[in-house]
């Protein structure tokens, strides 16, 4: 058993925190302060083929797979999460290259690769998020066309998007988890409303949207997969993206200890640095043990989806335990900074605000919790 990252894989590590180091530090603050897409960001990361990097070569791609997307996944979020997630995530877009036809893959993901076109996933509904059968957002064919109408909530990339991959009810009559589908929308269609979200806590860099298509045309040849498999095909791209968020964990994780390891050396009580004291040394080992768990977790989860065996308790697990180690750490690295993590000055303010969303989107982490208590149970009751 070997645990070294191929050698490929530890220069793209290195190279995509450097360019995270050198991108995103000038404009953090503002993209933060302001909730600013940095687009011109977005476009270098396509540039040197940090967009779509799971995408394999013949449709534009680097071909380089899941684990290496969830590495730049990882080692963008150790500078900002917000940006990070704009440069990293294809947002739905994994639905086309897993069910999609060969035409609708040759059609979009060079496009996406190259930064031709942004896509968002247009899953969640205002009443509609964890429960995901819960969905209203209705397409009835009409001839060659759906016609769709619904609202959906919380959508990332939502008013920057050029596509939506959209998941909605086309078989009402069928059986709770065989009456949806997933259609490519093209987000410039009549009848589409976008409202950006503004407030937000965190992962304030990311585009966040409300929208609303209202007799939207979707041609039928924009269907991706079956009809009515939409439930099934949804719940096994989550099973792949949650690698990718677990990522987002561990490298926000990572970022928050690299700020409080530099702090307390710098900091002074007492006549000495803080890190010489017995307590400031316990939670640094305790928050790099927790992050090194979590890393080997993900990078499991993510190599798993590369070798084709995607295992929904170990995508499960990565999310969940990555989640809640970003928000523990994050939570300790502002508290070893004292009164000053709490002004933002110090980034660790920021880490700590936007780790939060890491517990709730792409599965809250009581959800992944069911799906792994759900799965273990299922282990032991077949034998």
């Amino acid at each position: 058993m070997n645990f070294d990252l191929p050698e490929e894989l530890k220069i793209l590590k290195e190279e995509a925190y450097k360019f995270a180091v050198r991108e995103f530090t000038p404009v953090s603050k503002e993209c933060d302060r302001e909730e600013k897409y940095p687009r011109n960001v977005w476009k270098k990361a396509c540039e040197y083929g940090f967009i779509g990097a799971w995408i394999p070569e013949e449709y534009g791609g680097s071909g380089a797979g899941f684990l290496a997307n969830t590495i730049i996944t990882e080692q963008f979020s150790r500078i900002d999460m917000g940006i990070g997630l704009i440069t990293a995530a294809p947002f739905g877009s994994e639905n086309i290259y897993l069910y999609g036809s060969e035409e609708q893959k040759k059609t979009y993901l060079p496009k996406l690769a190259s930064g031709e076109i942004i896509f968002a996933g247009a899953y969640t509904e205002p009443n509609a998020g964890t429960d995901v059968a819960g969905i209203r957002t209705r397409a009835v064919k009409e001839g060659d066309h759906y016609i769709l109408n619904g609202q959906k909530m919380f959508i990332t990339n939502g008013t920057v998007c050029d596509y939506f991959c959209v998941f909605c009810v086309t078989n009402p009559d069928a059986e709770r988890h065989k009456r949806f589908s997933l259609l490519i929308v093209d987000a410039t269609s009549p009848g589409i409303t976008r409202n950006k979200i503004c407030g937000k806590m965190g992962i304030r860099a990311s585009d966040t949207a409300e929208i609303s298509f209202e007799d939207v045309k979707v041609p039928v040849e924009n269907l991706v997969g079956q009809e009515g498999h939409g439930f099934y095909q949804l719940m096994n791209f989550f099973n792949v993206t949650r690698a990718m968020v677990a990522g987002q964990g561990v490298g926000l994780a990572q970022g928050a200890l690299d700020k409080a390891a530099q702090y307390v050396q710098e900091r002074t009580a007492f006549g000495q640095p803080v890190a010489n004291f017995q307590g400031v040394q316990f939670q640094l080992a305790e928050m790099a043990t927790r992050i090194e768990l979590a890393r080997q977790l993900t990078y499991k989860a993510a190599w798993m989806v590369d070798q084709g065996r995607i295992d929904p308790k170990l995508s499960a697990m990565a999310k969940y335990y990555a989640g809640e180690t970003a928000v523990w750490v994050a939570d300790k690295a502002l508290q070893l900074h004292g009164g000053y993590g709490y002004i933002d000055e110090y980034d660790v303010q920021r880490f700590y605000r936007d780790a939060k969303i890491l517990d709730i989107y792409e599965g809250t982490k009581e959800a992944e919790k069911m799906t792994i208590a759900k799965l273990v149970l299922k282990e032991y009751a077949k034998g």
